[in-house]
């Protein structure tokens, strides 16, 4: 990160894991960067090997926020305001930055910059990305030595056909998000 001068804001990137899934939280990091860190990168991008290697690199290496919003917290509230509550909440704890979240959306949250694919771009956000689907998926792996036949640990509680069938055979559980609708279910 270069600061063009020493009254520039530290920058907080911003980004979440888990919006679109079927089970599971969402979570929602805030990253300042104290030190770079190479190999940063959109974690949809990196292998889970380097995803966990990174992970405790920028835990050693910035100041960070975590926010989690479990299922049952998602289908009380809605997607869109567990979003605005959770940007709300780091920058409540963040403090005095510059805010940058991944996508095209503040949720009306004042004071963030949005950038579609920022997680690509913007090694903060690269960061936010990583601790975010780190957190997500060590809790839906957790939860797959619970319900095996759900198959978890191959698809993090997306929508896939697997996960489907399987709500089907099985019905959901209490990690699942009954408000999400889904064709065929």
């Amino acid at each position: 990160m270069k600061i063009v001068n020493e009254n520039a804001l530290l920058l907080c990137g911003i980004d979440e894991a888990g919006r679109g899934c079927l089970a599971g939280s969402l979570v929602i990091c805030g990253v300042v960067l104290t030190k770079n860190i190479d190999g940063l990168a959109d974690s949809k991008k990196l292998s889970e090997k380097n995803r966990e290697y990174l992970y405790e690199q920028i835990i050693a290496s910035s100041r960070y926020h975590i926010v989690s919003f479990s299922a049952s917290q998602i289908d009380k509230l809605g997607i869109s305001v567990c979003l605005r509550l959770g940007l709300e909440e780091i920058k409540s704890f963040m403090g005095d930055c510059e805010y940058l979240y991944d996508g095209n959306c503040t949720f009306g949250v004042d004071g963030i910059s949005t950038m579609v694919k920022a997680d690509t771009k913007i090694a903060e956000v690269s960061a936010a990305s990583i601790l975010a689907k780190v957190t997500r998926d060590r809790e839906i792996n957790d939860t797959d030595s619970l319900y095996p036949e759900y198959g978890f640990l191959s698809h993090k509680g997306y929508g896939t056909a697997k996960h489907m069938e399987a709500i089907k055979l099985y019905g959901r559980i209490p990690i699942h998000r009954y408000s999400f609708k889904v064709k065929g279910l």
